[in-house]
């Protein structure tokens, strides 16, 4: 293949024999027909290991080498999402050269490898002082939206929901009296939420504005429980723009999104109540491992009460 042909493998610098170079070459003409972001990247994450394992031909390599190199490459601090996205690649490659007439292997040597996991973020919440700093509402609003706002996050946080969810919800998915909404949650799950009892007060202040601004412009056929200054749905753009202007006023100095709500929401009720179940129920998750995760964050505040009190922990005492 020519050396400036477009699909040609991109060149690195670094050592690559003759007999990678041909099957780069071949390999990134073979992908000539996909994106060409896509193909650059599988053939620039395949020539990483040709010149990583040089001189060794890549046809050559095993399981084992293979996966040495990934974990290798893991203690040097790469991320478990590149590593899984390098071998992808590479299992392309390999399928590739399986699909050879005359196949220089004989199966894949990245068959059933799985690249290492990177250590789970966890999600950023609000301390129980900063939830009660964000929601420290006046029981009387002068300014309509401020009403809307109030009753917004309030049940944001109350309920845990999805931003997406709250946009979604329609006035007849509220029940003030049950004190209950139904949320359609993802996968078109549904599921019912209790409302605490600030986000039912917010609430009730809420709706009567929200009649106020439907008259003034005609769309009393408007279903949103939550609208603009138009009598129009919120988006949920406007609603993550709202609540970052929020926590600014009230001098919050993290960087408050609603995810961070429903964060807190999983956080705080876990440390209070233990149930880890009624969590899952709560937040909509599938899986009892995606909210796992809320127990680390009160293991982390278990530790620094630990580390404040016991006489073992105390630096510095003997």
């Amino acid at each position: 293949m020519n050396k400036n042909d477009k699909t040609a493998a991109p060149e690195t610098g670094e050592p690559v024999s003759a007999e990678n170079r041909a099957w780069l070459d071949a390999f990134a003409q073979f992908l000539g027909v996909q994106a060409k972001r896509t193909r650059d990247a599988y053939v620039r994450d395949t020539e990483k290991l040709a010149v990583a394992t040089h001189p060794a031909p890549l046809a050559s390599l095993t399981r084992a080498q293979i996966a040495r190199r990934l974990a290798q490459w893991h203690a040097q601090g790469l991320s478990g999402r590149s590593l899984t996205r390098m071998l992808s690649s590479w299992r392309a490659f390999y399928r590739f050269l399986l699909a050879q007439a005359n196949s220089p292997i004989q199966d894949d040597p990245c068959a059933h490898l799985k690249a290492p996991r990177s250590a789970r973020r966890l999600p950023s919440v609000l301390t129980i002082s900063e939830t009660q700093q964000l929601f420290n509402h006046q029981e009387t609003e002068d300014n309509v939206m401020n009403v809307r706002n109030a009753a917004l996050f309030e049940l944001t946080y109350s309920s845990g929901l999805r931003v997406s969810e709250l946009a979604g919800l329609d006035i007849a998915h509220v029940e003030l009296v049950r004190q209950e909404a139904r949320v359609l949650g993802k996968g078109g799950k549904e599921r019912i939420v209790p409302i605490g009892r600030y986000a039912i007060a917010a609430l009730e202040r809420w709706l009567p504005v929200r009649a106020t601004i439907l008259r003034e412009h005609a769309a009393e056929k408007e279903q949103a429980l939550f609208v603009n200054q138009r009598g129009r749905r919120l988006s949920a753009r406007s609603v993550q723009d709202f609540l970052r202007r929020l926590s600014v006023e009230k001098g919050l100095v993290k960087n408050v999104h609603p995810h961070m709500l429903r964060h807190s929401f999983a956080s705080h009720f876990l440390e209070s109540s233990g149930d880890l179940r009624a969590v899952q129920e709560l937040l909509g998750h599938a899986s009892i491992a995606s909210t796992q995760v809320y127990t680390h964050l009160d293991y982390q505040a278990l530790a620094k009460v630990y580390d404040a009190a016991h006489p073992r922990a105390r630096k510095g005492k003997g």
